[in-house]
């Protein structure tokens, strides 16, 4: 069985044979890291495992020395620790984001990390690799979570732009992968004007860039001439109504988030335009990924994982819920 050498405990998955976790919730001796996102990527590990565009953010975000010493793979690139294989694979989510691939046995187990199957011209595809163990994800583990095409939304948001062109549109995103993603998407369909940052989002733009992703003309919010009407600024969720907004032409609240699919959250936060946008998989993704991988068995984390145990058994495969700790999903980087 699988949990004779892949098993949880309080500070995450641990794989024995290997002697590493998978993205840990403290500080260990060896980790592997899915992706840069602070509930996955934190400081103080003996030695870290990751692609060179995850060590660059870790190091970005948490400093050099945020681990004892960095080891960046390629995707596909194979790595014995202890005594299994280990293979890091695209996993969608965010620059670098990657899925882990575990061979020990003639077995295989498959830890997703956070992953989506949408184009993304700020991350390399999602890679589906069979396999006999799937750790999957849950964040928007629910049969209401559908999300709407990428395309629709960000017509909707130039859309807007055109009926209020004396307004500021100020968009909550997220600064790490959901900003960049927007960005790019916005230059997709042809909006080629400056768009104007938080000081949050200025510096991880920068990473961007340096790691090979064009982002056309950005500007700071705080270097800007006039009240930006007309104009598109993106900041964090948090800061959407802090007092810096006062300096902004009676900005139009908008939020791109895969919870904005739920109106009353849009409402509850005063958001005014929700993009339904998210760098996470929807519920038919979800159950498509799972069938796809032709996984005997099912672990499920990080989101709503009753539901998805639920569909699962009722397809005839075996899955539990992990309950990791540490792992609950923010909606400001959905």
């Amino acid at each position: 069985m699988f949990e004779d050498w892949l098993r949880s405990d309080p500070a995450g998955l641990y794989c024995a044979p290997g002697g590493f976790y998978i993205d840990p919730v403290r500080a260990v001796e060896r980790a592997v890291v899915t992706h840069g996102h602070s509930d996955h990527a934190r400081a103080g590990h003996g030695a870290v495992l990751a692609t060179a565009e995850t060590v660059a953010v870790m190091q970005a975000r948490l400093g050099a020395q945020a681990a004892g010493a960095f080891q960046a793979a390629h995707y596909g690139q194979r790595i014995g620790l202890g005594g299994v294989t280990v293979t890091l694979v695209p996993a969608g989510h965010i620059l670098g984001s990657a899925q882990v691939v575990i061979d020990y046995a003639g077995r295989r187990a498959v830890v997703s990390g956070d992953y989506k199957r949408r184009q993304d011209p700020t991350a390399a595809p999602f890679q589906l690799v069979p396999c006999d163990l799937f750790v999957t994800e849950a964040t928007f583990g629910l049969p209401v979570f559908r999300h709407e095409s990428d395309a629709r939304e960000i017509g909707r948001l130039l859309g807007s732009l055109r009926e209020f062109p004396d307004r500021t549109h100020l968009i909550g995103a997220y600064a790490l992968g959901k900003a960049q993603r927007l960005i790019a998407l916005l230059r997709g369909m042809g909006y080629d004007r400056p768009i104007w940052l938080h000081g949050a989002i200025g510096g991880m733009c920068d990473l961007y860039r340096r790691l090979g992703i064009e982002l056309g003309a950005l500007r700071l919010v705080r270097d800007a001439p006039t009240r930006l009407a007309g104009e598109l600024v993106l900041c964090p969720p948090g800061a959407l109504k802090d007092r810096w907004t006062r300096r902004l032409s009676d900005p139009l609240i908008a939020y791109a988030s895969g919870f904005m699919r739920v109106r009353a959250r849009a409402r509850q936060r005063g958001v005014e335009l929700p993009l339904v946008i998210s760098d996470h998989c929807d519920w038919p993704e979800l159950v498509a990924t799972i069938r796809e991988t032709g996984a005997e068995e099912i672990w499920v984390t990080h989101g709503r994982e009753e539901a998805i145990v639920h569909q699962v058994n009722r397809m005839g495969m075996r899955a539990r819920a992990l309950a990791l700790s540490g792992f609950e999903e923010e909606e400001e980087g959905a």
